[in-house]
């Protein structure tokens, strides 16, 4: 029997892309994993009956709903942040509603829920959460609302690793470069672009990312905690 197999892991965001592979790296092991979704019920509903693991919905901008779900999940091993979203364009354009909902979702929404998690974890838990090569680099217009939440996302990661360090609780983050996902698909129009950038001219596929995910969350990863981990075939190098 795994390490993993005796935990209690909650992925915000777990419905597809990067979030699905991640609850099926767990509940493959044998976990007791639960995941929210918003948007992408059937996805979910699918996913949670090959992996065996529960579904709740809950939109991680309702910090009302994000809150109920972490605290009715019982005292956490493994928190992983998921949830997110992109919006690109040029900023005197883009909608202000929309980038204060991509603040919500990507960017305040992680706080909350870390926090929130940290109140109902264990000693020795994991918290993870999912940003981006975008925090460290923006090679594209465009983005500068997303790398804004991304860079973001890299102090409060430092800041909650000293908070909760007492606790021997390590929070860090993940920071994928091109994934192939429903947001952003290997064979999309960016997609030679992005290539362009990298040493490893594909994108990374999800379950790359579990992986390292799963390392992180593991007993020998105790040591690392404040840490950005990238993994994106070099496209920031």
């Amino acid at each position: 029997m795994s390490e993993i197999s005796r935990k209690n892991i909650l992925v915000l965001g777990g419905s597809r892309g990067i979030g699905a592979a991640i609850v099926r790296r767990f509940a493959s092991e044998g976990a007791k994993v639960a995941f929210t979704y918003f948007g992408s019920e059937a996805a979910a509903r699918t996913l949670g009956q090959q992996s065996g693991a529960e579904i709740v919905k809950a939109d991680s901008a309702d910090r009302a709903a994000q809150t109920e779900a972490i605290a009715a999940r019982g005292p956490l091993d493994i928190l992983i942040i998921n949830a997110g979203m992109g919006i690109v364009g040029d900023p005197l354009s883009l909608e202000p509603d929309a980038v204060d909902r991509l603040f919500d979702v990507n960017l305040r929404a992680p706080y909350h829920a870390a926090v929130e998690g940290a109140r109902h974890m264990n000693a020795d838990g994991r918290i993870i959460v999912i940003g981006s090569v975008h925090g460290d680099r923006i090679p594209f217009p465009g983005l500068s609302a997303y790398s804004l939440t991304k860079s973001g996302l890299q102090g409060m990661v430092r800041g909650l690793a000293r908070d909760f360090g007492d606790r021997r609780i390590t929070v860090n983050a993940i920071q994928p470069g091109p994934t192939d996902s429903d947001m952003n698909p290997a064979d999309g129009p960016m997609a030679k672009a992005m290539h362009s950038f990298m040493a490893i001219k594909r994108h990374a596929h999800p379950e790359e990312i579990a992986e390292l995910v799963a390392y992180v969350a593991s007993p020998h990863a105790a040591m690392i905690t404040g840490s950005m981990l990238t993994i994106d075939g070099g496209f920031g190098a």
